[in-house]
């Protein structure tokens, strides 16, 4: 039986330092080449090869008759045509029935390895990236099942596909319907878990019962301070926010916010759409203060629910910005030391709230539940939330200095 339990071999592995190389050289006017395509896929560690997989792609409506043509590739490929499809080249009608909808297949195989990476769950990650970069939609991947594991390369890859929600076509072949979303949550599951990995140096428990769980105790954590790069691009996407909701003060002034309306202010609950100026240069301070905050201490506490709602968006971008701008992560980030907890905006969310209570105000069906009188504020114990009592500081013996100001007059 397969274990969906990812072993400690990455333990000690610097995971941080994956990469992947893919390799297909195209010959342009060999007809042969028109219907299957070879990728070596390289893993390397900080530039050195650690392992490589083999990743075929049979394109059905480019090809002649693919069952012929994978055939000829030998090895698992031709197992996968010799099942999937008929000998006039057609997908068999129990391949139909058993996905939504493909017109190709792509065929992972030839795992290879060193012991240190040798972890399924890092060979999971590493067919998800491959899967991302080779499929769309359409596209049916095979990977071995139990009966195809003829050596510990199968074996691993036979592991990974059920982490990612791979179903056992027969004995020999489990597939991953990519026009399904299963496969895609298990993926981000994977990659969420690979990524705790990297930054905490232990294998991450896969707790099958609860799929949004990280994996981790984060009861030891609680006194960890941001990293000096996380606080950097948090303190940066805080300050870009600001700027925007400053632009939106002048814009929009008293009046009702509208459809469309409103850079950072469309992003606040509805709740929030008819407040005047002053309320929402509050807000726009909030973000000021989060910001100001980081820069002299390093790290931030929200001390009201204008400055939750702040440091929740701020992550958000501070996220985005680390997926979408590399280039500016890289400018803000020069010169500080890096470390492995670096950008770990779920751990940010875990550790820097009390609580989410004010992301229940985006909740539609929990219409009114800022207002005390609320029969469900009332039996969660909720406070603040109306957007009058949003700058109404938590602890009124650790609020900010009231004469403080604002940034823009």
């Amino acid at each position: 039986m397969l274990s969906t339990h990812p072993g400690p071999a990455a333990a000690g592995a610097d995971l941080a330092q994956l990469a992947l190389d893919f390799h297909h050289t195209h010959q342009l006017l060999d007809a042969a080449a028109q219907g299957v395509q070879t990728w070596e896929v390289r893993i390397t560690a900080a530039g050195t090869p650690v392992g490589s997989l083999t990743a075929v792609r049979g394109l059905y409506w480019k090809s002649d008759n693919l069952r012929e043509r994978m055939v000829d590739e030998q090895s698992f490929p031709a197992l996968v045509a010799a099942q999937l499809l008929d000998e006039a080249g057609r997908f068999t009608y129990e391949f139909e029935e058993f996905i939504e909808s493909a017109s190709s297949v792509l065929v992972i195989d030839r795992l290879q390895v060193e012991e240190a990476f040798a972890d399924p769950l890092v060979v999971a990650g590493v067919v998800a990236a491959a899967v991302d970069r080779l499929t769309d939609n359409y596209f049916a991947v095979v990977l071995p099942a139990k009966n195809a594991c003829t050596d510990a390369g199968s074996a691993l890859l036979a592991e990974a596909g059920t982490l990612l929600s791979a179903q056992e076509f027969s004995d020999e072949l489990q597939i991953i319907d990519n026009a399904l979303a299963a496969p895609e949550e298990a993926a981000q599951r994977v990659r969420s878990r690979l990524r705790s990995l990297a930054r905490h140096g232990g294998p991450a428990a896969w707790d099958e019962d609860d799929e949004e769980d990280e994996g981790w105790d984060e009861d030891d954590e609680e006194d960890e301070e941001l990293t000096a790069r996380t606080a950097a691009v948090l303190r940066v996407a805080l300050e870009e926010l600001s700027e925007h909701l400053w632009q939106d003060v002048a814009a929009v002034g008293d009046a009702p916010l509208g459809r469309g309306e409103g850079r950072v202010l469309g992003l606040l609950p509805p709740i929030t759409f008819r407040q005047d100026q002053q309320w929402r240069r509050q807000m726009a301070r909030c973000f000021d203060d989060l910001a100001a905050e980081l820069a002299e201490t390093g790290t931030v506490r929200p001390g009201c629910t204008g400055e939750e709602m702040a440091l929740h968006l701020g992550i958000d971008r501070a996220k985005s910005l680390t997926r979408n701008r590399p280039r500016l992560v890289a400018e803000t980030v020069e010169g500080l030391g890096e470390d492995r907890r670096d950008f770990d905006w779920d751990w940010c969310s875990t550790v820097l709230f009390e609580d989410h209570d004010v992301l229940m105000l985006f909740d539609a069906s929990l219409d009114g539940i800022e207002d005390s009188g609320n029969e469900i504020s009332q039996s969660l114990g909720l406070a603040n939330l109306a957007a009058a009592d949003w700058f109404v500081p938590f602890r009124p013996g650790q609020a900010r200095d009231p004469d403080r100001g604002f940034r823009h007059s």
